[in-house]
Order: C-alpha cells, then sequence, then structure tokens
C-alpha cells in the first residue's frame, strides 16, 4: 500500500472510532432515561389497578342500592 492509501484508512478507522465512541455514549446516556420510562409506566400500571379495583366497589355498592330501592329487576 502506498502512504497515501494508508493515511486514508487510518483516517477512516478514526472516524470509525470517533463515532463510535458517540454513540455509545449516546447509549449510556439513554439507559437511565429508559430505565426511568419503566420505572413511570410500572407505577401508572399499578395506580390503574387501583382505579379499576375502587370502580368495582363502587358498582357493587350501586348494585346493592338499585336492589335495595327495588330500581331494578332481578
Amino acid at each position: 500500500m502506498t502512504e497515501e492509501t494508508e493515511n486514508l484508512v487510518l483516517e477512516l478507522l478514526r472516524r470509525t472510532r470517533a463515532s463510535q465512541e458517540r454513540m455509545e455514549q449516546d447509549i449510556a446516556d439513554l439507559k437511565p432515561r429508559m430505565s426511568s420510562v419503566e420505572a413511570m409506566l410500572g407505577q401508572q400500571q399499578i395506580q390503574l389497578a387501583a382505579l379499576n379495583g375502587r370502580m368495582d366497589r363502587f358498582d357493587e355498592r350501586l348494585g346493592r342500592i338499585e336492589r335495595r330501592l327495588d330500581l331494578v329487576n332481578v
């Protein structure tokens, strides 16, 4: 190989390495953010389950009230 070709290959390798290092840093920055998003989604699922439980209890209470007041056909 000529010296010019070797320099070109070395320059391309340096650029590739720099690009790879930037991508590695970006990925390292994204990991904690992704963990935070996952944690928030988990908390929302827990809150949704709690709300569904409350709605079920309201439905049971409303059914008892309707039966007691003879508002529904049994």
